[in-house]
């Protein structure tokens, strides 16, 4: 019998990955459990299990007296002696219990005590194991809408995606495989309580990194990213090795490996553009794909005006004012976007210090702020006549 025990608490170890310390350790505690349910109390029970064999004993100790007051706690010395005539007047005796004689109910208490035990240790090992994977990348499957919300299968546990981390438009079928951002992960009662995003920026993130061997290997660095889920992502990225193109490295051969990402966020769009320390330069990437005739970028004030072609105007701002909006939380900064009809029209560039020419030629600006301009010359309309 005690063979069979230890083979079923390897089977457990190996199953569900608790440990045979943490079993025995559960078996004793029911024991326990079980001596007080038939004694009425287990203060001075103890319980020695040999991990090896499965072999245990329990034993209470009690106390030599002359009168016995409490025959669970104490040992009459005639009955002492009759086990071994050495003990005496306030000796301890080991007197054994015979786990055979507790009651139907206090050998289900026991059992109920392993179980739970193992019920803890179980929903343990979930919680930390996902807690390890807060703020990563996972792959499930989706089960069902609950409400305006979707359970998604993640293996052993279920995680919750709230309507508040779905994206505008998104409509999962069941057994659908879906990617998601492990948001938060709470302990509960009845396991690991797991809520994951469809929104949040850093998806995009883990997805580079798990299609961009570049980006895993810190070769190549998302430095900032600003997302509108469903609609367009920029992020701007910064290679560590001189030979690595950050932004090639990123796209892939004939744009495969941001396609991938583009195709697991269902057409969501990404524009990549190169980290720059210089906010004026990194404000003038941000923008893209507009063009820009310069950019002055306050640090201080975390501003920056920005003067554009005319034709360009619209781009830069983008629908709805989305590209500028973009470019805002990316760098931080509060843009000002101007065309050059309106920079003229309104002196900005003898305000910013700037010596415009025809030519797109500028003097120099004062020490506190800087400029990125361009050296190509820029139409100022449609037609193609150059500024």
């Amino acid at each position: 019998m005690n063979k069979e025990l230890i083979e079923a608490l390897d089977l457990l170890e190996k199953e569900k990955n608790i440990s045979k310390a943490t079993l025995l350790e559960a078996i004793e505690n029911s024991l326990l459990t079980a001596c007080k349910n038939h004694f009425g109390k287990a203060d001075n029970v103890k319980v020695v299990i040999n991990p090896e064999t499965g072999d245990f004993s329990v034993y209470a100790e009690k106390e030599v007296v002359e009168e016995v007051e409490d025959p669970v706690m104490q040992i009459s010395l005639a009955e002492a002696k009759m086990k071994d005539p050495k003990y005496d007047i306030g000796d301890l005796v080991q007197n054994p219990i015979e786990s055979k004689s507790f009651g139907r109910i206090a050998t289900q208490n026991a059992k109920n005590v392993i179980l739970q035990k193992i019920r803890e240790e179980e929903r343990n090992m979930q919680f930390n194991e996902w807690y390890r994977k807060e703020k990563d990348l996972v792959t499930g499957i989706v089960q069902r809408y609950l409400g305006k919300n979707v359970s998604i299968n993640l293996g052993k546990v279920d995680a919750i995606l709230n309507e508040a981390e779905q994206v505008k438009g998104e409509v999962f079928k069941p057994t659908e495989r879906v990617k998601v951002y492990v948001l938060e992960v709470k302990d509960a009662p009845k396991g690991p309580r797991i809520s994951v995003s469809r929104t949040h920026p850093d998806l995009v993130k883990r997805l580079f990194e798990e299609e961009v061997t570049e980006v895993k290997e810190g070769i190549v660095e998302i430095k900032a990213i600003a997302r509108e889920a469903g609609s367009r992502t920029k992020i701007a990225v910064w290679s560590n090795d001189a030979n690595v193109d950050p932004v090639g490295a990123c796209v892939g051969m004939n744009g495969a490996r941001v396609n991938s990402i583009v195709n697991e966020l269902r057409g969501e769009k990404i524009d990549i553009i190169i980290w720059d320390d210089n906010p004026a330069f990194l404000i003038e990437n941000a923008l893209s794909p507009a063009k820009v005739i310069c950019v002055v970028a306050d640090e201080d004030a975390r501003e920056a005006q920005v003067i554009v072609p005319d034709y360009q105007l619209s781009l830069a701002i983008g629908k709805e004012g989305q590209n500028a909006r973009l470019a805002a939380r990316l760098t931080g900064y509060k843009i000002d976007i101007k065309s050059e009809t309106q920079a003229r029209e309104q002196g900005l560039f003898e305000k910013m210090g700037i010596d415009y020419q025809e030519e797109g030629v500028y003097d120099e600006l004062p020490a506190d702020f800087e400029i990125s301009a361009p050296q190509e010359d820029y139409p100022t309309d449609l037609s193609g006549e150059e500024a």
